[in-house]
């Protein structure tokens, strides 16, 4: 296997959450780091890349879309990449169910474009998949690993699991060294305003200021399990770098309520959420899933990886970083 200074990388939503994270992980092990991006505006370029532009000018990046296949071809043809990090995707679950064809079309034939491009281009590079605890949605099981059967419960957990398979079918009928990362929960300072973990910090912070008053959500007893992104695209490059392609779960394996992440928000900046908080209906989701939590038993002894950062030391974070950007208009931590 080359060394990882040699190696190239290409990474698809190389500007969210997780993309940021990645590139900055790989270029801290030599790798030579590309990024595809869509085709914006001059003056969106700097709203849209803020998570990596303290390292941009170390990235190669290209413009192309997921709903074009020939934009994608031309880009890993240019790139010829080691390894592909498929990241790229509609994410928002509540989104997903009133943008139901948007985030199939998206998330199934973006995946299906990327693994052809692939194939067609650079057969040999190893493709990553990010798959998501939302494909249990009612699970049979608790915690839930690898050979947990699937039942969706949203659009945007059925379009995930047609990418694990797609993924799966690559690997089995082209040979394709083609794996899938079940990710669980993960957040950050970096997690986009529009998910809840990032709406209950960023309000703490807000309302400790004086910026605002209340904060309006919906199930406060809905349960996940939430890691920090930061350790969780270690776990991804690792799944890379083994001998065989196998697919993993990504999981802290520990369960906490919304209440739970809001109560420890507030008391971060010395606040009693009750207080400031509104239940609004309209934010409940139309079908809700069984309390998730994540068996990361083979990613620790097949992966040697591990988290380290635990539920309180990441809202903590999160909460202090919102303090910092809305103490300092105009800046964006991270």
């Amino acid at each position: 296997m080359r060394k990882e200074s040699d190696k190239k990388a290409l990474i698809t939503g190389i500007t969210g959450q997780d993309g940021s994270y990645l590139a900055e992980l790989l270029l801290d092990k030599g790798y030579e780091v590309h990024g595809i991006v869509r085709k914006t505006a001059p003056e969106d370029r700097g709203r849209r890349t803020w998570r990596i532009s303290r390292f941009i000018d170390r990235l190669k990046l290209h413009e192309a879309s997921l709903d074009n296949y020939r934009s994608l071809e031309s880009v890993v043809e240019k790139v010829k990449p080691d390894e592909c990090y498929h990241l790229a995707a509609q994410s928002f679950v509540f989104h997903s169910f009133k943008e139901e064809h948007a985030t199939l079309r998206t998330n199934i034939d973006g995946t299906l474009r990327v693994l052809s491009a692939i194939k067609t281009r650079a057969p040999e590079c190893r493709f990553f998949f990010a798959g998501s605890s939302e494909m249990f949605g009612n699970a049979v099981q608790s915690p839930q690993n690898e050979d947990t059967p699937f039942q969706p419960r949203s659009v945007y957990g059925i379009s995930k699991v047609a990418g694990y398979h797609l993924t799966r079918n690559y690997r089995e009928a082209h040979g394709l060294f083609a794996v899938s990362g079940i990710l669980f929960n993960h957040e950050s300072p970096r997690r986009g305003p529009q998910f809840v973990t990032r709406k209950i910090t960023s309000h703490a912070a807000r309302i400790k200021l004086g910026l605002m008053e209340k904060i309006r959500l919906g199930n406060l007893d809905a349960k996940r399990d939430w890691g920090h992104a930061g350790e969780y695209v270690e776990a991804m490059w690792r799944m890379l770098q083994q001998e065989e392609p196998q697919d993993y779960v990504v999981a802290t394996g520990k369960c906490h309520s919304v209440r739970e992440f809001v109560e420890l928000a507030f008391r971060s900046v010395g606040l009693d959420y009750q207080k400031h908080i509104e239940i609004d209906q309209k934010l409940v989701r139309p079908s809700e899933i069984t309390p998730l939590v994540g068996d990361a038993s083979k990613a620790r002894r097949l992966l040697h990886w591990r988290p380290s950062i635990t539920f309180c030391d990441l809202v903590r974070e999160m909460v202090e970083a919102d303090l910092l950007e809305n103490s300092e208009p105009g800046r964006q931590c991270c």
